[in-house]
Order: structure tokens, then sequence, then C-alpha cells
């Protein structure tokens, strides 16, 4: 009896020393908070890999906002994350890697409604002050560039406004805490518009009740 036990101490030792250990933050919240994990989520299906390698990933000391860069950037250049993180972690900038796969400012531009303001204007600068023809030689900071895909991925991922977007930015949010109260938001318009259409409904088939009652 004792052996076992031990045989058994001995394995959940091994088995949360080992990768799996990221899966099990993953479901029980032992190292990352709801908003990451909901972030993290979105993440993997945006760009269509598993929650736990994103969370793999975000161990090789690759910050949050920095994540949808990762994929975005492997997604358009057609190679494994793994391959930009070994880049990356090497000390390239982000534009650097994105031109070495062929990936120019143009993939960055998201249309707006409103003129951008801080931290979006200067980037946006560079678009309005060259022809279109021209925004291929566009180089941006690392920054600008984590500005701008993080717009890209919760404003296309949740079918929200981009404006929005760049005003929650422009406050000082971080994209987690920003992509939590998009999620929330929309989440919010869905359950109402939900209600609507069934009251709506309701209100049809009570009248075509009434139609048929004075019919007879």
């Amino acid at each position: 009896m004792r052996r076992t036990v031990v045989a058994l101490v001995v394995g959940i030792f091994v088995w949360l020393s080992s990768g799996d250990r990221c899966t099990a933050g993953v479901e029980f919240g032992l190292s990352i908070s709801d908003g990451q994990k909901s972030f993290y989520l979105a993440i993997g299906e945006r760009y269509e890999v598993p929650q736990e390698k994103v969370v793999v990933i975000r161990e090789k000391n690759i910050p949050d906002e920095e994540l949808p860069v990762l994929f975005f950037v492997a997604k358009r250049a057609g190679v494994a994350p793994e391959v930009v993180i070994k880049l990356r972690l090497g000390g390239k900038s982000w534009m650097d890697i994105c031109l070495q796969y062929g990936v120019t400012a143009e993939a960055f531009y998201v249309p707006l409604k409103q003129k951008a303001g801080p931290p979006y204007g200067n980037a946006y600068g560079h678009f309005k002050n060259k022809k279109k023809a021209e925004w291929r030689a566009i180089r941006f900071t690392d920054v600008e560039i984590i500005n701008f895909v993080n717009l890209r991925f919760i404003s296309e991922h949740y079918g929200y406004s981009p404006d929005e977007v760049v005003k929650l930015r422009s406050g000082g949010a971080r994209f987690v805490d920003i992509h939590a109260k998009v999620k929330k938001n929309k989440g919010a318009a869905k359950k109402a518009a939900k209600a609507q259409t069934a009251k709506k409904k309701k209100a049809a088939e009570t009248t075509k009740k009434k139609g048929k009652g004075k019919g007879k």
C-alpha cells in the first residue's frame, strides 16, 4: 500500500513538472487570470491554434500583447509560430521579422471612420502622407505594430468598431482589458438582440392568433 502511494505521488510530481502544467493552468486557472484565459482563447480561435499552445508560447517570455502579433505574422508569413519566436527572442524587431517574410506595412492597415488619436495618430499619419502604392515602404516601430495587430485582432474577431477599440486604447487600457470589455459588450448586445427577436416573434404569433379568432 505504501509503495502504491509513493508511486502515485511521484507520478503526480512528474506530470506537474512536464509541459502539461500549461494545460492544467488553462483549465483550472492556477497561473493565469480569467481575463488572460479569455484573451488566449480568442487568440487561439482567431489564428486557429489550441489555447494550450498560446499559453506555452506565453511562457517563453512573449508578453500578452505581442501574442496576436506573433500568430498574425506567422500566419501571414506561412511559417510555424516557433520560427517567429526564435527570431523575436533573438533580438529582431517585429518590422525586421515581417520584412524577412514579405509582410509589409499595408498588412497592418485598419480603416477608421474618425481621425485616430494617440497612440495611433502618428502611425496612421504614415499612411495618410503616402500614396497607397508607397505603403510598402513604410516602417513601423514595435509599439506601432503591436497596436495595429491588436486593433485588427479584436475588432475583426468580434465584428466590433475599430474606432471604439482605438478610443479604449487611447484611454490607456491594456489590450487584455480591452478584449474583456469588447467581449462583454458584444455578449450583452447579442443577448439583447436575441430578446428583441423573441419579443417580435411572440407579438407576431399573438397577432396571427387574433386574426384566426376573428375569422371564426
